[in-house]
């Protein structure tokens, strides 16, 4: 299936950036010795293979899915093949002792990119997947910074994300914070970060959930008010490669709006997702319409769709990659902007939120408003929507 069409694109994105750059990236990556940690997922295994293709010295992969890892090795071997340097992967969590284990086993890496997040506003919706979600995105960023340090690392790069630009949602605030932490670890090793948008068929997203909807004969449901902005996963590979190996200290890459990319609607999608496959999408009034008389439908190639407006939590109205109080380079790439950061942080407010997060942990129990307040206490213009109302609510 075409993946630009249903995007609602022609052309690729960064295809000149890579051209131009190629004889630096693919000399870089052959000397380099890389660690991919959260490899699994989506947006990972385009990193990995991004790598891969250009022949490390090293490659070894980190994440806590096992199948997936399965799936990354077999997709690599199916298609690039074989190197001749090391490649490996390691089912294991980045915060765990085996992982310090591995980090001292290597000798250290050159490069390490950490692509592991929880990144899914649903995530928001208790105090316990929260917590989690300061783990994953906050603690294990500063810990497997210092040990990147501690091995001789080059340079450490993170994703980040849009919806870090002016927050609407805790995960967005998440990853802003973590920006903030990185800013501070900056000073001891270079740093380089990524913003972009939806990664266009990514593992649980809504787009992913179109694919399990129709192999299992389900009605299709999704917001015809959100409109995002949408990049490939071979395009948030080759950002993240770039923003690695070419962004300067605390360089934040993101891709310039042009033709090339536009915000569409979910619904829109689905649309073009189901006429793509022969079929009609069928509007429905309510996800009780929806589910009844699926299978008459489907054989008349009419597929039963609820698109509906957007009431929950942590939904923005629209998407950004910057804010106007940052300053950007906008000449360096073709088709990529670079938000410049200078090492602003208030370290003790850093230093309040570990002390405040160690705290709620031995106490043994938390509050989701606790967490919240706290991360209202480290983005003052925190602009957190709360409706009450969160997505697994929904169809």
């Amino acid at each position: 299936m075409d993946v630009l069409g249903l995007i609602g694109r022609e052309r690729v994105l960064f295809d000149g950036d890579i051209a131009a750059h190629e004889a630096e990236l693919s000399a870089r990556v052959a000397e380099g010795r890389f660690l991919v940690i959260g490899g699994a997922g989506s947006i990972g295994q385009a990193v990995a293979r991004e790598i891969f293709k250009r022949n490390p010295r090293v490659l070894h992969v980190v994440d806590i899915s096992e199948n997936n890892m399965v799936e990354l090795v077999r997709d690599i071997r199916s298609t690039l093949g074989y190197i001749e340097g090391d490649f490996r992967t390691f089912a294991i969590d980045c915060g765990s002792v085996e992982f310090r284990a591995l980090m001292r086993w290597s000798g250290g890496y050159d490069y390490v990119l950490n692509l592991s997040a929880l990144k899914h506003v649903r995530s928001e919706k208790d105090p316990f997947t929260l917590m989690r979600m300061v783990d994953v995105n906050i603690l294990n960023t500063i810990a497997t910074i210092a040990q990147a340090q501690e091995g001789g690392a080059r340079k450490y790069f993170c994703v980040s994300t849009d919806k870090a630009a002016n927050p609407v949602n805790m995960m967005g605030a998440s990853k802003r914070i973590m920006e903030q932490f990185l800013m501070r670890a900056s000073l001891d090793l270079p740093i380089s970060t990524a913003r972009f948008a939806n990664v266009a068929f990514s593992d649980g997203s809504l787009l992913h959930g179109f694919n399990q909807r129709f192999a299992k004969r389900q009605p299709f449901s999704a917001p015809n008010d959100v409109r995002r902005y949408f990049v490939t996963p071979q395009e948030s590979g080759e950002l993240c490669l770039m923003s690695c190996l070419l962004g300067e200290n605390r360089d934040i890459l993101f891709p310039k709006l042009s033709e090339r990319l536009h915000l569409i609607t979910f619904s829109e999608i689905a649309v073009r997702y189901l006429a793509a496959l022969g079929y009609e999408a069928y509007p429905c009034a309510s996800e009780e319409e929806a589910r009844e008389g699926v299978e008459e439908r489907i054989a008349r190639k009419q597929w039963p769709c609820y698109f509906f407006a957007s009431d929950t939590t942590g939904e923005k109205d629209f998407e950004e990659f910057f804010t106007s109080g940052e300053t950007l380079d906008m000449t360096r790439f073709e088709s990529i902007g670079v938000i410049k950061n200078t090492a602003v942080f208030d370290s003790s407010a850093l230093d309040a939120f570990l002390e405040r997060i160690t705290a709620l942990k031995a106490r043994g129990w938390w509050e989701r408003d606790e967490l919240v307040d706290l991360f209202h206490a480290m983005l003052p213009d925190f602009g957190h929507k709360e409706t009450g109302k969160y997505l697994d609510e929904k169809m």
